[in-house]
């Protein structure tokens, strides 16, 4: 059975929507930038999501699927994905506990920050994911 808070497959592409928008926001996706969200859901998503009530962790895969989807299609609107995002966190609010919030902004400053430090673009749009994450 399902708990309340059951992470779904929506929840884990628009993961992989938000990173992406952090990776492109200034313009390119970077080698180091897809390395690195790789490692992130290997080494701490995969470990974090696993429970009972969540026995397998195909789903969580789909934060890759969705950013190499995404890359693949060269998808140059991080704008876009980042509001889609939002919207998706605010009609599944129940489902953004503390623990996923600092897991979600660890992973982004960790994208940012795989090539060259973080730039302007994703320092606000960093901003911005840190407000959005914060509101009640």
């Amino acid at each position: 059975m399902k708990s309340e808070n059951y992470l779904s497959l929506d929840f884990y592409q628009n993961l992989g929507k938000l990173f992406y928008a952090i990776a492109s926001a200034d313009g390119h996706v970077h080698e180091a930038e897809l390395i690195t969200i790789k490692e992130m859901v290997k080494k701490d998503w995969l470990s974090f999501t696993y429970t009972k009530d969540h026995p397998t962790n195909d789903e969580v895969h789909q934060i890759i699927v969705t950013f190499d989807r995404l890359h693949s299609a060269g998808n140059s609107n991080g704008n876009l994905l980042f509001n889609d995002f939002v919207t998706f966190k605010n009609t599944q609010s129940h489902l953004f506990t503390k623990k996923i919030k600092e897991l979600i902004l660890k992973t982004a400053i960790h994208i940012s920050e795989s090539f060259s430090g973080k730039n302007k673009s994703e320092l606000m749009l960093l901003a911005k994911l840190n407000i959005e994450l914060n509101k009640v």
